[in-house]
């Protein structure tokens, strides 16, 4: 590989890597269990709260939003490339999604999209977040909410670029992407939610 082709592509793989940091699956070593044997089965800091608690869930989640912040910020100032800013949020949200250290089958994502997308399309992240809060607490389903902030990503950035006249495909399209991956990582709450199995926040697992 060329090293100006291999300086460029650099923060892509660091995304990848950093992002398949599964920290959710580390708390749950670090207090004697397998996370993916409790709850949902899911890493995420959702999962991790309901079985470890808030303080370890709460830091699990601020985990996984800097583990999605921290490679795309360094990817803005390492290139003036947007599509290796893009690259590199997708890529550090399938290192979540897909993380080699656990056969490629990782998290759902959420937090560490939220993370990513703070640098590039903040105002639909904004939007995403108060839409969040707001199905949370009408609902208390999680998986809801995080549906219904996917959802709002591409539509807003639709909107914003309609409003502001700057249309950005990769943007857009990146806004699509992470929206539609996102609900498809949650297929499987959908079909609990329509079998009416799926928990709501704050309710415990029956045993």
């Amino acid at each position: 590989m060329e090293p100006n082709l291999l300086f460029t592509l650099a923060p892509i793989l660091l995304g990848y890597l950093i992002g398949a940091t599964p920290f959710g699956f580390i708390a749950g070593k670090l207090k004697g269990i397998d996370i993916r044997e409790h709850g949902s089965g899911n890493i995420g800091a959702t999962n991790v709260l309901r079985v470890l608690g808030k303080p370890i869930g709460l830091t699990v989640f601020v985990l996984d939003v800097l583990k999605g912040l921290v490679p795309v910020w360094i990817a803005t100032g390492w290139s003036d490339a947007t599509w290796v800013h893009i690259a590199t949020a997708v890529a550090t949200i399938l290192g979540h999604n897909y993380t080699f250290w656990l056969k490629f089958r990782g998290g759902k994502g959420i937090a560490t999209t939220a993370g990513a997308m703070l640098p590039l399309i903040p105002l639909p992240l904004g939007v995403a977040l108060l839409l969040w809060i707001i199905t949370l607490k009408v609902t208390r389903y999680v998986s809801i909410a995080s549906i219904a902030a996917a959802v709002s990503i591409p539509v807003t950035a639709t909107v914003q670029a309609l409003i502001t006249g700057q249309w950005d495909p990769v943007l857009l399209g990146f806004a699509a992407f992470i929206g539609l991956l996102a609900i498809w990582r949650h297929r499987s709450n959908i079909q609990r939610l329509r079998k009416g199995e799926e928990h709501r926040f704050g309710e415990k697992k029956q045993a």
